[in-house]
């Protein structure tokens, strides 16, 4: 196992940690569904957190690279 870089935009990475949370907190979202799927898979909260927050900054970045075209 390797050790994730510290380094960017903490406040960035904040306000993608808070959508990641807001999305777990509310059943039936997308988020929480895939949440859930993660833990299930034998992944721990906190490892199954970071792989959604992956999504989410990929899901931004996709609307970044949208909105510039």
């Amino acid at each position: 196992m390797y050790r994730l870089s510290r380094r960017g935009n903490r406040r960035l990475n904040d306000a993608l940690h808070m959508v990641a949370v807001t999305q777990i907190r509310n059943p039936g979202t997308e988020g929480r569904i895939y949440f859930e799927r993660k833990v299930g898979e034998g992944k721990t909260k906190k490892e199954a957190l970071r792989v959604l927050k992956r999504q989410v900054s990929n899901a931004v970045y996709r609307q970044l690279l949208l909105d510039a075209q």
